[in-house]
């Protein structure tokens, strides 16, 4: 399982990824993100076609505001460099893979 642990230094290789790329805007006090976390790792081993990160909003403020993150868990699915799809709250695995596929 491999899940980037991203941040404002390494975000730019991210956004160049040829995989669609699915961030988990996360923090460590949030229930609802705690419960989202075994979900994202698990997509995260089934799907080598995909790139995943966690990026922990109390620690890249910026890159939440880049985001429009406004509550948490936030999860956006990006292609070539652009948001395509973003949801707050928590999800199921379904909805997660959906937001991937669609």
């Amino acid at each position: 399982m491999f899940i980037l642990n991203v941040n404002k230094d390494n975000f730019d290789s991210i956004k160049t990824s040829e995989k669609p790329v699915l961030l988990d805007f996360y923090a460590d006090w949030c229930a609802p993100c705690r419960m989202v976390s075994p979900i994202i790792d698990e997509i995260a081993e089934e799907n080598p076609q995909y790139l995943v990160g966690k990026i922990n909003v109390d620690k890249e403020p910026e890159l939440a505001q880049a985001f429009d993150v406004l509550s948490i868990p936030t999860l956006a699915v990006m292609k070539n460099g652009k948001v395509i799809r973003q949801s707050a709250g928590a999800k199921l695995k379904p909805q997660i893979l959906s937001m991937l596929e669609g």
